[in-house]
């Protein structure tokens, strides 16, 4: 279905003429329409953006599995998401931003039975057939600190317009807490970078989202020098990994502070942030867990232990580094405390990744990318043997576990084939221990990804 879905929408965009702002300005002056909108700062703008994943596992092998298992059998899968991202612009300093966005699929294997899973484009639902939702809608005002400003470029969810350098910054609504928090200039969008979940963020930042990885959020922004502050308030879900999100603050509540740093080695530009979280939810115990089973001689189970007002908190170090001849470089580690159980993003307790990224200059090629990574990941004691009893995360459950760190690597090349805005990425990875687990893999995984945005 999704292959001749992708097929049908690039042939029309092939096909149609390329159409940029610059004529939208001019065709809007020519013929009268929506003057009132076209000034020296840009009062509206809209974007899109497509993404196919078409992803194959090899078959692989596996001693036993569970109901959370990567299949050992062969598989495919497809995924498509279409994005569009309306901005409007209020008052000085102030924009309203708002994305309608369609996603279908399925991961391979439903997402599960990896802490990294492969595609960083599907979510754990179980309905594949194409949903359309409201990914964001948010209010932002900026205050400017003084009177330097500089020039803001039209993009996603971005206006054209003069913005001050140094400002606070107020942003409310739904959005996705990834879109404030731990960027990264070369590992951080599975829609033109690296695929894997545990490379587009810090695998063990389990950052507060419903299933399809947005939330109600409350953002301040401090920026000033070569220094940038975060802190965010925002909502969870109700149950780990749900769809709805508790609105009740005093029950469930998500904590969010960063302070970033940018620097130049000689002439080229580098970011390193510190970022903290802290989680209030209805979490279940993995130590009370395993007391219960042993004590009932029975499969510990954490949802029976859910208690209100336990918490889940970490960090995350992150870096990005440009270098000669337009390579990057770029890392994260990270940790969680690994007590109670994971209840928005992944079943990772601390990771580490290393990667190098660079375009096709060299090869007259400067649209093009090529990207490689490493990444290991890791449970808590106390989580490895709540798995190893046969206990079941949202994701995560071999029915036993032979634990071993979970190693990554994955290698893409994006290649873009005309002056239009289309990318074709053929990628790679490879999982040793997939799920943590000795007894299982190592999983091949191979992907062709199809992007598109204007």
């Amino acid at each position: 279905m999704f292959k001749y879905l992708i097929v049908v929408v690039l042939f029309c965009f092939l096909s149609a003429p390329a159409f940029s702002q610059t004529d939208t300005i001019s065709y809007t002056r020519q013929h009268g329409l929506f003057n009132k909108f076209v000034s020296d700062s840009q009062r509206f703008n809209l974007h899109f953006q497509m993404t196919y994943i078409n992803q194959t596992k090899e078959k692989m092998r596996a001693l036993y599995s569970g109901p959370y298992s990567l299949q050992a059998a062969k598989e495919n899968q497809n995924s498509v998401t279409a994005t569009a991202f309306l901005g409007v612009k209020l008052w000085k300093g102030a924009a309203f931003f708002i994305n309608p966005e369609i996603a279908g699929g399925s991961g391979l294997s439903g997402a599960q039975g990896m802490g990294g899973a492969p595609n960083g484009e599907t979510f754990r639902v179980g309905n594949p057939s194409p949903q359309l939702y409201l990914a964001r809608g948010y209010l932002e005002q900026t205050i400017s600190l003084n009177s330097k400003t500089e020039e803001q470029s039209d993009d996603e969810n971005q206006l054209e317009e003069p913005v001050p350098v140094n400002y606070l910054k107020f942003t409310v609504g739904k959005y996705s807490l990834a879109d404030m928090f731990d960027n990264n200039e070369y590992s951080n969008t599975p829609r033109t970078q690296f695929l894997n979940w545990s490379l587009m963020n810090n695998g063990s930042w389990d950052f507060a989202a419903n299933v399809r990885g947005y939330t109600y959020i409350a953002t301040a922004e401090l920026d000033y020098g070569f220094l940038n502050y975060k802190y965010s308030i925002s909502s969870l879900p109700v149950v780990a990994n749900g769809a709805e999100l508790n609105t009740h603050l005093n029950q469930e509540l998500a904590m969010n502070a960063q302070i970033t740093a940018t620097y130049n080695i000689k002439k080229y530009p580098g970011h390193a942030s510190v970022l903290y979280f802290n989680n209030k939810a209805d979490m279940g115990s993995y130590q009370e867990a395993i007391d219960i089973a042993k004590e009932t001689n029975t499969t510990p189970d954490i949802i029976a232990t859910r208690l209100r007002g336990r918490h889940k908190y970490g960090f995350g170090l992150n870096f990005d580094q440009a270098l000669p001849n337009t390579f990057g470089l770029f890392g994260r580690v990270g940790y969680n405390d690994g007590k109670n159980e994971t209840w928005n993003f992944t079943e990772i307790d601390k990771t580490a990744s290393l990667g190098i990224s660079t375009t096709g200059t060299k090869w007259s090629r400067a649209e093009d990318n090529i990207g490689l990574a490493f990444v290991a990941n890791g449970l808590s004691a106390v989580h490895r043997e709540y798995l190893a009893m046969g206990g079941n995360g949202f994701i995560l459950g071999d029915g036993k576990l032979n634990y071993a760190p979970e190693c990554i690597t994955e290698l893409y090349y994006s290649f873009k084939p005309t002056s239009k805005p289309l990318w074709i990425t053929g990628d790679y990875q490879f999982a040793l221990h997939p799920g943590y687990n000795k007894d299982r893999g190592p999983a091949n995984f191979l992907s062709i990804r199809v992007h598109t945005e204007f």
